[in-house]
């Protein structure tokens, strides 16, 4: 059974299909996820077409520092590494099909567009981790698709490389 997320409805025929969080995205969210994206989380889960669960939110230095290394993160100075007072400003959000979390890009993005929802509903200033350099609000939730490929262009043209394109991540800044 899974503990991540918890399905409390079924899809027959297109009746809708309500989802909620199991114990460990519970837990996850617990390790100091600051309120207003576990507030969007909240709200996504019951709004979305996509089961997912709440995958990271703490990390260590050294676990990021072994993600940079194994070229996962790009940065040592990551959100989901908990400030001074032990809160952390970022979570990974990942579709949970099969018993299991999986990265796959149509069932992220339809997560990403429950999360769009949640962060306009409650006014938050996420940046996504489709597209690092707007915030999540301002982009169009019925292409997202279009909107990462605009961002990598941005990115090329100004770093000379593409960007990580990471579109279960969401982080609101550090205040």
């Amino acid at each position: 059974r899974c503990t991540r997320c918890l399905t409390i409805g079924k899809s027959i025929r297109g009746a809708a299909v309500s989802y909620r969080f199991g114990e460990g995205s519970q837990a996850k969210m617990a390790e100091g996820l600051v309120a207003d994206l576990a507030r969007c989380l909240n709200f996504a889960i019951e709004v979305t077409e996509q089961d997912f669960c709440v995958w990271e939110v703490a990390r260590t230095l050294e676990r990021q520092a072994a993600l940079v290394a194994a070229k996962a993160s790009r940065t040592l100075d990551s959100h989901h590494i908990p400030d001074v007072h032990g809160r952390v400003h970022a979570v990974d959000a990942v579709p949970w099909i099969a018993g299991g979390p999986r990265w796959l890009d149509a069932p992220g993005l339809v997560v990403a567009k429950a999360m769009h929802r949640a962060v306009r509903k409650f006014d938050v200033p996420v940046t996504w981790g489709g597209v690092f350099d707007k915030l999540f609000a301002a982009l169009d939730p019925l292409d997202l698709d279009g909107e990462i490929e605009a961002y990598v262009a941005r990115f090329r043209a100004r770093n000379g490389r593409k960007p990580l394109v990471d579109i279960w991540h969401y982080q609101v800044p550090r205040l």
